[in-house]
């Protein structure tokens, strides 16, 4: 499967992907997102290009240039120009579980302090994947890909709740994937009767 992905999503399918953001290790993302973030105008060509690359990541420019109106060389720059710009980045996105990683969770956890050197702390961790900042309930949401139960029991004693200024992490386990999606960044979703927010299912 491919698609525009969120640097902050955890990849559930496999498939080579377009990426948006700045997809940097997960302590200079958490660091400097916040820094590199512009505003950023897609045109028509350039969504028609992420477009293609969410079906194929691979496609070569011969055949990309074509679908969207370009030449080979002129898709070639547009592409280039869309990932120095941090706005896309084509990855390879694997299945975790195939890779022996069977226990995925999503851990509320409340913090005091400084919330933003909390989520530097728990992105440089390996097995976390996705740390957010949030208002409600949690000060973080924070995923993890774990290979079983052991492991994640020694992540939330030795780098979640031992981490200073955590309060409490609570943990829940996914049990079934329904719906994940990378397609934001090719069409505007107001075309659709949206108001540009996008929902993930779990």
């Amino acid at each position: 499967m491919s698609g525009v992905r969120g640097t902050a999503g955890a990849a559930a399918s496999g498939g080579t992907t377009a990426s948006t953001g700045d997809v940097a290790s997960p302590g200079e993302a958490a660091s400097s997102r916040d820094a590199e973030l512009r505003p950023v105008t897609l045109d028509a060509i350039d969504k028609a290009v992420i477009r293609e690359l969410q079906l194929d990541g691979r496609i070569p420019y011969a055949q990309l240039g074509p679908k969207v109106g370009l030449s080979q060389a002129a898709v070639r720059k547009r592409v280039q120009r869309l990932i120095d710009s941090g706005l896309m980045q084509v990855v390879a996105v694997t299945d975790p579980q195939r890779l022996g990683f069977t226990l995925q969770a999503m851990i509320g956890v409340r913090a005091s302090g400084g919330l933003r050197s909390i989520a530097a702390e728990l992105a440089s961790v390996p097995e976390i994947d996705y740390v957010v900042i949030t208002s409600g309930r949690y000060d973080l949401l924070v995923e993890v890909v774990c290979t079983d139960s052991a492991e994640l029991l020694d992540l939330l004693d030795e780098r979640i709740r031992g981490l200073e200024g955590v309060l409490s992490a609570d943990v829940f386990t996914y049990l079934h994937l329904e719906k994940q999606t990378y397609s934001w960044g090719s069409a505007d979703p107001r075309a659709h009767g949206g108001r540009g927010c996008m929902a993930t299912i779990a």
